[in-house]
Protein backbone atom coordinates (compact mmCIF):
# COMPACT_ATOMS: atom_id res chain seq x y z
CA UNK A 1 0.00 0.00 0.00
CA UNK A 2 1.19 3.59 -0.62
CA UNK A 3 2.64 5.78 2.28
CA UNK A 4 2.32 9.45 2.89
CA UNK A 5 4.91 11.21 1.67
CA UNK A 6 7.79 12.91 3.05
CA UNK A 7 10.74 14.72 1.33
CA UNK A 8 13.04 12.19 3.57
CA UNK A 9 10.97 8.70 2.40
CA UNK A 10 10.99 10.16 -1.13
CA UNK A 11 14.50 11.32 -1.50
CA UNK A 12 15.69 7.80 0.14
CA UNK A 13 13.07 5.87 -2.12
CA UNK A 14 14.98 7.81 -5.54
CA UNK A 15 18.51 7.35 -4.87
CA UNK A 16 19.19 4.29 -6.76
CA UNK A 17 17.89 5.66 -9.49
CA UNK A 18 20.27 8.17 -10.59
CA UNK A 19 18.32 11.39 -9.97
CA UNK A 20 19.74 12.14 -6.52
CA UNK A 21 23.34 13.78 -8.48
CA UNK A 22 21.22 16.39 -10.45
CA UNK A 23 19.26 17.75 -7.33
CA UNK A 24 21.90 20.80 -6.45
CA UNK A 25 22.78 21.26 -10.11
CA UNK A 26 18.63 21.58 -11.09
CA UNK A 27 18.34 23.72 -7.76
CA UNK A 28 20.80 26.34 -8.78
CA UNK A 29 19.16 27.43 -11.88
CA UNK A 30 15.97 29.80 -11.80
CA UNK A 31 13.38 27.39 -13.60
CA UNK A 32 9.79 27.93 -13.26
CA UNK A 33 7.59 25.37 -13.07
CA UNK A 34 3.96 25.88 -13.46
CA UNK A 35 1.16 23.20 -12.77
CA UNK A 36 -2.56 23.52 -13.70
CA UNK A 37 -4.81 21.01 -12.40
CA UNK A 38 -4.82 20.33 -8.26
CA UNK A 39 -5.94 16.70 -8.28
CA UNK A 40 -4.33 13.46 -7.59
CA UNK A 41 -2.11 13.78 -10.87
CA UNK A 42 -1.25 17.74 -10.33
CA UNK A 43 -0.84 18.21 -6.64
CA UNK A 44 1.42 14.95 -6.50
CA UNK A 45 3.17 16.86 -9.12
CA UNK A 46 3.89 20.01 -7.48
CA UNK A 47 4.49 18.38 -4.53
CA UNK A 48 7.43 16.16 -5.50
CA UNK A 49 8.61 18.83 -8.07
CA UNK A 50 9.13 20.96 -4.87
CA UNK A 51 10.64 17.87 -2.30
CA UNK A 52 13.53 17.16 -5.52
CA UNK A 53 14.45 20.89 -5.77
CA UNK A 54 13.25 23.34 -2.96
CA UNK A 55 14.51 26.30 -4.43
CA UNK A 56 12.90 25.78 -7.64
CA UNK A 57 10.01 28.06 -8.13
CA UNK A 58 6.80 25.63 -8.67
CA UNK A 59 3.29 27.25 -8.83
CA UNK A 60 0.27 25.28 -8.69
CA UNK A 61 -2.82 26.43 -9.88
CA UNK A 62 -6.31 25.44 -8.52
CA UNK A 63 -9.76 27.21 -8.81
CA UNK A 64 -11.04 25.15 -6.08
CA UNK A 65 -10.69 25.54 -2.83
CA UNK A 66 -11.41 22.00 -2.10
CA UNK A 67 -11.00 19.12 -4.48
CA UNK A 68 -13.61 16.98 -4.36
CA UNK A 69 -12.29 13.41 -4.59
CA UNK A 70 -14.05 10.67 -7.31
CA UNK A 71 -12.61 7.70 -5.53
CA UNK A 72 -15.02 6.47 -2.94
CA UNK A 73 -17.34 8.94 -4.66
CA UNK A 74 -19.82 5.76 -5.75
CA UNK A 75 -20.20 5.03 -2.02
CA UNK A 76 -21.52 8.39 -1.41
CA UNK A 77 -24.35 7.64 -4.14
CA UNK A 78 -25.05 4.44 -2.74
CA UNK A 79 -25.95 6.00 0.92
CA UNK A 80 -22.45 4.79 2.42
CA UNK A 81 -20.62 7.66 2.53
CA UNK A 82 -20.75 11.49 3.01
CA UNK A 83 -19.97 13.75 0.11
CA UNK A 84 -17.59 16.05 2.88
CA UNK A 85 -15.54 12.87 3.76
CA UNK A 86 -14.29 13.41 -0.17
CA UNK A 87 -13.31 16.46 0.73
CA UNK A 88 -9.74 17.91 0.87
CA UNK A 89 -7.81 21.09 1.10
CA UNK A 90 -4.42 22.48 -0.23
CA UNK A 91 -3.02 23.96 3.48
CA UNK A 92 -0.90 20.44 3.14
CA UNK A 93 0.44 21.18 -0.06
CA UNK A 94 1.30 25.08 0.42
CA UNK A 95 2.81 24.06 3.69
CA UNK A 96 5.74 22.29 1.34
CA UNK A 97 6.15 25.32 -0.43
CA UNK A 98 4.41 25.02 -3.59
CA UNK A 99 2.74 27.98 -4.37
CA UNK A 100 -0.96 27.67 -4.66
CA UNK A 101 -2.92 29.96 -6.85
CA UNK A 102 -6.77 29.74 -6.71
CA UNK A 103 -7.79 30.48 -10.06
CA UNK A 104 -8.36 29.45 -13.22
CA UNK A 105 -6.15 28.84 -16.31
CA UNK A 106 -7.81 30.85 -18.90
CA UNK A 107 -5.06 30.44 -21.74
CA UNK A 108 -1.60 28.67 -22.58
CA UNK A 109 0.82 30.10 -25.07
CA UNK A 110 2.70 27.53 -25.59
CA UNK A 111 5.81 29.82 -28.05
CA UNK A 112 5.94 32.66 -25.53
CA UNK A 113 5.19 29.64 -22.10
CA UNK A 114 3.42 31.68 -20.77
CA UNK A 115 -0.21 30.99 -18.96
CA UNK A 116 -2.89 33.43 -18.66
CA UNK A 117 -5.33 33.48 -15.55
CA UNK A 118 -8.39 34.47 -15.30
CA UNK A 119 -8.44 38.29 -14.55
CA UNK A 120 -5.74 38.61 -16.95
CA UNK A 121 -2.55 37.39 -14.29
CA UNK A 122 0.20 35.90 -16.17
CA UNK A 123 2.65 33.16 -15.15
CA UNK A 124 5.63 32.65 -16.98
CA UNK A 125 6.80 28.63 -17.40
CA UNK A 126 10.25 26.84 -18.73
CA UNK A 127 8.10 23.97 -17.61
CA UNK A 128 4.55 23.34 -17.81
CA UNK A 129 2.82 20.57 -16.47
CA UNK A 130 -1.30 20.25 -16.81
CA UNK A 131 -2.93 17.59 -14.76
CA UNK A 132 -6.53 19.17 -16.27
CA UNK A 133 -8.60 15.68 -15.51
CA UNK A 134 -11.58 15.25 -18.02
CA UNK A 135 -14.91 17.48 -19.16
CA UNK A 136 -17.66 16.08 -21.14
CA UNK A 137 -18.32 15.79 -24.63
CA UNK A 138 -21.68 17.51 -24.89
CA UNK A 139 -23.57 16.81 -27.39
CA UNK A 140 -21.50 13.49 -28.28
CA UNK A 141 -24.49 11.45 -27.44
CA UNK A 142 -27.79 12.99 -28.49
CA UNK A 143 -30.19 14.97 -26.41
CA UNK A 144 -27.43 15.39 -23.59
CA UNK A 145 -25.98 18.84 -23.72
CA UNK A 146 -25.62 21.44 -20.74
CA UNK A 147 -28.85 21.39 -18.93
CA UNK A 148 -29.28 18.04 -19.24
CA UNK A 149 -27.45 17.51 -16.43
CA UNK A 150 -30.42 18.80 -14.06
CA UNK A 151 -32.43 15.81 -14.83
CA UNK A 152 -29.82 13.59 -16.20
CA UNK A 153 -27.02 14.09 -14.04
CA UNK A 154 -23.34 12.39 -14.61
CA UNK A 155 -22.10 12.41 -11.28
CA UNK A 156 -18.58 11.84 -13.27
CA UNK A 157 -17.11 15.04 -12.07
CA UNK A 158 -17.61 14.49 -7.51
CA UNK A 159 -19.47 17.28 -5.84
CA UNK A 160 -22.59 18.79 -6.74
CA UNK A 161 -23.41 15.61 -9.25
CA UNK A 162 -22.72 13.48 -6.91
CA UNK A 163 -25.13 14.77 -4.50
CA UNK A 164 -27.95 15.00 -6.66
CA UNK A 165 -27.89 11.52 -7.86
CA UNK A 166 -28.08 10.28 -4.42
CA UNK A 167 -31.17 12.70 -3.86
CA UNK A 168 -33.15 11.49 -6.95
CA UNK A 169 -32.31 7.93 -5.60
CA UNK A 170 -33.44 8.78 -1.90
CA UNK A 171 -36.43 10.46 -3.79
CA UNK A 172 -37.60 7.66 -6.15
CA UNK A 173 -40.36 5.73 -5.22
CA UNK A 174 -40.12 1.98 -4.44
CA UNK A 175 -40.80 0.25 -7.86
CA UNK A 176 -39.27 2.72 -10.01
CA UNK A 177 -36.57 1.81 -12.19
CA UNK A 178 -32.76 3.42 -12.55
CA UNK A 179 -31.35 3.39 -15.86
CA UNK A 180 -27.50 3.76 -16.37
CA UNK A 181 -25.53 5.01 -19.72
CA UNK A 182 -21.90 3.76 -20.10
CA UNK A 183 -20.01 5.27 -23.37
CA UNK A 184 -17.37 3.65 -25.45
CA UNK A 185 -13.99 4.09 -24.23
CA UNK A 186 -12.17 5.66 -23.19
CA UNK A 187 -13.12 7.62 -19.96
CA UNK A 188 -12.42 8.48 -16.35
CA UNK A 189 -12.10 5.30 -14.33
CA UNK A 190 -13.03 2.24 -16.35
CA UNK A 191 -14.14 -0.34 -13.89
CA UNK A 192 -16.19 2.99 -12.09
CA UNK A 193 -19.50 2.31 -13.59
CA UNK A 194 -19.71 -1.02 -12.84
CA UNK A 195 -18.86 0.01 -9.18
CA UNK A 196 -21.68 2.11 -9.18
CA UNK A 197 -24.32 -0.09 -10.76
CA UNK A 198 -23.02 -2.58 -8.01
CA UNK A 199 -23.71 0.05 -5.22
CA UNK A 200 -26.97 1.29 -6.94
CA UNK A 201 -28.51 -1.88 -6.53
CA UNK A 202 -27.18 -2.28 -3.08
CA UNK A 203 -28.87 0.88 -2.15
CA UNK A 204 -32.01 -0.32 -3.88
CA UNK A 205 -31.63 -3.98 -2.32
CA UNK A 206 -32.01 -2.26 1.37
CA UNK A 207 -34.03 0.40 0.60
CA UNK A 208 -36.19 0.11 -2.11
CA UNK A 209 -36.52 -3.59 -3.02
CA UNK A 210 -39.03 -3.23 -5.43
CA UNK A 211 -36.57 -1.04 -7.61
CA UNK A 212 -34.50 -1.91 -10.35
CA UNK A 213 -31.33 -0.38 -11.99
CA UNK A 214 -30.50 -1.11 -15.78
CA UNK A 215 -27.14 -0.45 -17.19
CA UNK A 216 -27.35 0.31 -21.01
CA UNK A 217 -23.81 -0.52 -22.34
CA UNK A 218 -21.68 0.68 -25.65
CA UNK A 219 -19.33 -2.19 -24.52
CA UNK A 220 -19.54 -5.89 -24.47
CA UNK A 221 -16.45 -5.95 -22.43
CA UNK A 222 -15.51 -4.30 -19.32
CA UNK A 223 -12.54 -4.19 -16.43
CA UNK A 224 -13.20 -6.89 -14.16
CA UNK A 225 -16.14 -7.86 -15.56
CA UNK A 226 -16.26 -11.73 -14.27
CA UNK A 227 -15.90 -9.92 -10.92
CA UNK A 228 -18.70 -7.67 -11.52
CA UNK A 229 -21.34 -10.34 -13.07
CA UNK A 230 -20.67 -12.91 -10.42
CA UNK A 231 -21.33 -10.51 -7.51
CA UNK A 232 -24.36 -8.85 -9.60
CA UNK A 233 -25.22 -12.71 -9.86
CA UNK A 234 -25.14 -13.31 -6.18
CA UNK A 235 -25.88 -10.02 -5.16
CA UNK A 236 -28.37 -8.16 -7.37
CA UNK A 237 -30.44 -10.67 -9.34
CA UNK A 238 -33.70 -9.32 -8.77
CA UNK A 239 -32.39 -5.76 -8.69
CA UNK A 240 -29.86 -5.00 -11.26
CA UNK A 241 -30.08 -6.16 -15.70
CA UNK A 242 -26.92 -5.28 -17.44
CA UNK A 243 -27.44 -5.04 -21.71
CA UNK A 244 -23.80 -5.03 -23.29
CA UNK A 245 -23.36 -4.14 -26.77
CA UNK A 246 -24.70 -6.99 -28.12
CA UNK A 247 -27.79 -6.92 -25.82
CA UNK A 248 -28.75 -3.34 -27.77
CA UNK A 249 -27.50 -1.94 -25.04
CA UNK A 250 -25.38 1.31 -27.07
CA UNK A 251 -27.85 4.31 -25.89
CA UNK A 252 -27.83 7.01 -29.27
CA UNK A 253 -30.30 9.48 -28.03
CA UNK A 254 -31.50 10.46 -24.63
CA UNK A 255 -34.56 13.16 -23.85
CA UNK A 256 -34.36 14.59 -20.49
CA UNK A 257 -37.55 15.73 -20.36
CA UNK A 258 -39.20 12.73 -20.77
CA UNK A 259 -36.31 10.59 -19.07
CA UNK A 260 -35.88 8.17 -21.63
CA UNK A 261 -32.83 6.27 -23.74
CA UNK A 262 -33.15 5.13 -26.71
CA UNK A 263 -31.07 2.18 -28.08
CA UNK A 264 -31.06 1.10 -31.75
CA UNK A 265 -34.30 -1.11 -31.39
CA UNK A 266 -35.37 -0.03 -28.07
CA UNK A 267 -36.96 3.11 -25.96
CA UNK A 268 -36.04 2.73 -22.26
CA UNK A 269 -37.79 4.63 -19.71
CA UNK A 270 -36.42 5.73 -16.43
CA UNK A 271 -38.09 7.30 -12.81
CA UNK A 272 -34.04 8.04 -11.99
CA UNK A 273 -31.40 8.55 -14.99
CA UNK A 274 -27.86 8.60 -14.52
CA UNK A 275 -25.64 8.96 -17.58
CA UNK A 276 -22.22 9.01 -17.98
CA UNK A 277 -21.54 10.75 -21.34
CA UNK A 278 -18.37 10.27 -23.40
CA UNK A 279 -15.52 12.61 -21.98
CA UNK A 280 -12.05 14.12 -23.80
CA UNK A 281 -9.19 16.00 -22.38
CA UNK A 282 -10.23 19.11 -20.04
CA UNK A 283 -10.56 22.64 -22.19
CA UNK A 284 -7.58 24.09 -21.27
CA UNK A 285 -5.47 21.45 -22.94
CA UNK A 286 -7.07 22.70 -26.12
CA UNK A 287 -5.83 25.74 -25.58
CA UNK A 288 -2.61 24.74 -25.25
CA UNK A 289 -2.49 22.78 -28.29
CA UNK A 290 -1.84 19.65 -26.98
CA UNK A 291 -4.73 17.70 -27.84
CA UNK A 292 -4.98 15.65 -31.08
CA UNK A 293 -8.10 14.76 -32.94
CA UNK A 294 -9.21 12.26 -30.37
CA UNK A 295 -9.82 15.01 -27.84
CA UNK A 296 -6.99 13.13 -25.41
CA UNK A 297 -2.89 14.58 -25.21
CA UNK A 298 -0.34 12.39 -26.71
CA UNK A 299 2.65 12.23 -24.82
CA UNK A 300 5.87 10.87 -24.78
CA UNK A 301 5.80 8.14 -22.80
CA UNK A 302 9.20 8.58 -20.71
CA UNK A 303 8.80 12.31 -19.67
CA UNK A 304 5.17 12.93 -20.31
CA UNK A 305 5.79 16.00 -22.40
CA UNK A 306 3.84 16.32 -25.41
CA UNK A 307 4.27 15.28 -28.70
CA UNK A 308 2.54 18.57 -30.14
CA UNK A 309 4.10 21.60 -27.92
CA UNK A 310 7.43 21.23 -26.56
CA UNK A 311 7.86 22.06 -22.74
CA UNK A 312 4.11 21.21 -21.78
CA UNK A 313 3.55 17.21 -20.14
CA UNK A 314 0.66 15.89 -19.70
CA UNK A 315 -0.64 13.31 -17.06
CA UNK A 316 -3.66 12.00 -15.44
CA UNK A 317 -6.82 11.45 -17.15
CA UNK A 318 -6.19 14.16 -20.23
CA UNK A 319 -3.08 11.97 -21.58
CA UNK A 320 -3.01 9.38 -23.58
CA UNK A 321 -1.00 6.50 -21.84
CA UNK A 322 -2.82 3.17 -22.81
CA UNK A 323 -2.61 0.65 -21.93
CA UNK A 324 -2.21 2.03 -18.58
CA UNK A 325 -5.98 3.09 -17.27
CA UNK A 326 -7.20 6.72 -15.95
CA UNK A 327 -7.31 6.42 -12.93
CA UNK A 328 -6.60 8.41 -9.43
CA UNK A 329 -3.60 5.55 -8.64
CA UNK A 330 -2.14 6.67 -12.04
CA UNK A 331 -2.46 9.86 -12.00
CA UNK A 332 -0.33 9.82 -9.14
CA UNK A 333 2.17 7.75 -9.99
CA UNK A 334 2.56 9.63 -13.12
CA UNK A 335 2.61 13.16 -10.93
CA UNK A 336 5.84 11.13 -9.41
CA UNK A 337 7.82 10.03 -12.39
CA UNK A 338 6.98 13.16 -14.62
CA UNK A 339 8.61 15.49 -11.55
CA UNK A 340 11.36 13.00 -11.52
CA UNK A 341 12.01 12.99 -15.55
CA UNK A 342 11.17 17.11 -15.17
CA UNK A 343 14.14 17.31 -13.16
CA UNK A 344 16.43 15.48 -14.82
CA UNK A 345 15.99 17.46 -18.07
CA UNK A 346 16.45 20.72 -15.96
CA UNK A 347 19.50 19.39 -15.08
CA UNK A 348 20.65 18.93 -18.50
CA UNK A 349 20.62 14.85 -17.66
CA UNK A 350 18.23 12.22 -20.00
CA UNK A 351 15.39 10.87 -18.82
CA UNK A 352 14.98 7.26 -17.45
CA UNK A 353 12.37 4.84 -18.60
CA UNK A 354 10.80 3.26 -16.10
CA UNK A 355 7.99 1.08 -15.10
CA UNK A 356 4.84 1.66 -12.94
CA UNK A 357 2.06 0.08 -11.48
CA UNK A 358 -1.53 0.71 -11.22
CA UNK A 359 -4.04 -0.60 -8.79
CA UNK A 360 -7.58 -0.42 -9.01
CA UNK A 361 -10.27 -1.51 -5.97
CA UNK A 362 -14.14 -1.39 -7.07
CA UNK A 363 -16.94 -2.19 -4.10
CA UNK A 364 -19.51 -4.86 -5.26
CA UNK A 365 -21.14 -4.20 -1.59
CA UNK A 366 -21.14 -2.61 1.27
CA UNK A 367 -18.42 -4.37 2.94
CA UNK A 368 -17.45 -6.07 -0.10
CA UNK A 369 -14.45 -5.08 -2.68
CA UNK A 370 -12.41 -6.88 -5.80
CA UNK A 371 -8.72 -5.67 -7.15
CA UNK A 372 -7.07 -5.83 -10.47
CA UNK A 373 -3.09 -4.76 -10.35
CA UNK A 374 -1.21 -4.13 -13.75
CA UNK A 375 2.00 -2.75 -14.20
CA UNK A 376 3.51 -0.72 -17.38
CA UNK A 377 6.72 -0.47 -18.99
CA UNK A 378 7.43 3.42 -20.44
CA UNK A 379 9.97 2.66 -22.65
CA UNK A 380 11.40 4.77 -25.10
CA UNK A 381 8.64 4.37 -28.19
CA UNK A 382 5.65 2.95 -26.27
CA UNK A 383 3.72 1.76 -23.20
CA UNK A 384 3.43 -1.83 -22.49
CA UNK A 385 1.72 -3.74 -19.87
CA UNK A 386 4.15 -6.30 -18.62
CA UNK A 387 2.71 -9.73 -18.73
CA UNK A 388 2.21 -11.90 -15.23
CA UNK A 389 3.10 -8.99 -13.04
CA UNK A 390 -0.37 -7.94 -12.06
CA UNK A 391 -2.86 -10.13 -11.17
CA UNK A 392 -6.79 -9.71 -10.22
CA UNK A 393 -8.96 -11.06 -7.74
CA UNK A 394 -9.94 -14.96 -7.73
CA UNK A 395 -13.80 -15.99 -8.70
CA UNK A 396 -15.55 -17.46 -6.01
CA UNK A 397 -13.91 -16.07 -3.18
CA UNK A 398 -14.76 -16.30 0.25
CA UNK A 399 -16.23 -13.82 1.95
CA UNK A 400 -13.88 -13.10 4.53
CA UNK A 401 -11.60 -12.21 1.05
CA UNK A 402 -13.85 -9.58 -0.99
CA UNK A 403 -14.40 -8.01 2.95
CA UNK A 404 -10.01 -7.65 3.07
CA UNK A 405 -9.95 -6.04 0.06
CA UNK A 406 -12.62 -3.74 1.16
CA UNK A 407 -10.36 -2.76 4.36
CA UNK A 408 -7.45 -2.50 1.81
CA UNK A 409 -9.08 -0.55 -0.37
CA UNK A 410 -10.43 2.18 2.81
CA UNK A 411 -6.16 1.95 3.92
CA UNK A 412 -5.39 2.56 -0.38
CA UNK A 413 -7.85 5.86 -0.06
CA UNK A 414 -6.30 7.15 3.07
CA UNK A 415 -3.00 6.95 1.94
CA UNK A 416 -3.00 8.28 -1.37
CA UNK A 417 -5.32 11.28 -0.58
CA UNK A 418 -2.72 12.08 2.76
CA UNK A 419 0.72 11.71 0.36
CA UNK A 420 -1.29 13.85 -2.19
CA UNK A 421 -2.95 16.77 -0.30
CA UNK A 422 -0.98 16.24 3.32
Amino acid sequence: MPSAMTRRGLIAGLSATGVLPLFSEAQAGSARIVVIGGGFGGATAARTMKALAPRLSVTLVEPRETYVACPFSNLVIGGMREIMDQGFRYNGVAATGVEVIRARADAVDPTTQIVTLEGGETLSYDRLILSPGVDIRWGALDGYGRTAIRRMPHAWKAGAQTVLLRQQLREMEDGGTVVMSVPPAPYRCPPGPYERASLIANYLKREKPRSKLVVLDAKEGFSKKPLFLEAWSERYPDHLEWRGAADDGRVSRVDPETLTFETDFDTVQADVANVIPPQKASQIADWAGVTDATGWCPVDPVTFESTRQPNIHVIGDAAIMAPMPKSAFAANAQGKVCAIQVARLLAGQAPQPTVLANTCYSYVGAEAAVSVVGVYRLGETAISEVSDAGGISPLAAAPAIRQAEAAQANHWFGAITSETFG
